[in-house]
């Protein structure tokens, strides 16, 4: 009785730390928003965007061409982004430079820092992202 008990005990214990761990590709999503004029934010990061409170989830793209480098095409950064407005959200691919409009709002991806370099992959910590619109 005595095993059967601890062995519960151990169980229960691990079941509950389970479900503190957070997955690897989740990110952290701040509860705060940042002011937009003019901030970059980071993954996870929330930023009032006019209306709209934005936050970048996951880079699905950056193909742009690396600044030390001449390129036949300037490549592209996808952002999957959430969107929340008023009584709604959503989560989108945004296109760098690209307007995307919704809900009777329009929203740009305006900015990516920092730039690519030939030879380095971007480490997804180090990117922050600009926005515009919102209005």
């Amino acid at each position: 009785m005595k095993h059967a008990l601890l062995l519960f005990s151990a169980m229960a214990l691990s079941a509950s730390l389970a479900g503190c761990v957070q997955p690897q590709n989740t990110p952290i999503v701040s509860t705060e928003p940042a002011q937009a004029d003019g901030t970059q934010v980071a993954i996870g990061q929330p930023v009032q965007v006019g209306r709209l409170t934005v936050t970048p989830m996951e880079v699905a793209e950056d193909s742009r061409c690396p600044m030390n480098a001449r390129c036949v095409w300037a490549g592209r950064v996808i952002l999957v982004t959430r969107i929340d407005g008023a009584g709604w959200r959503e989560t989108v691919p945004l296109t760098l430079g690209e307007t995307y409009g919704t809900h009777g709002t329009t929203l740009t991806l305006s900015s990516v820092s920092p730039e690519r370099v030939t030879g380095e992959d971007p480490v997804p910590a180090n990117y922050r992202f600009g926005f515009e619109g919102g209005n």
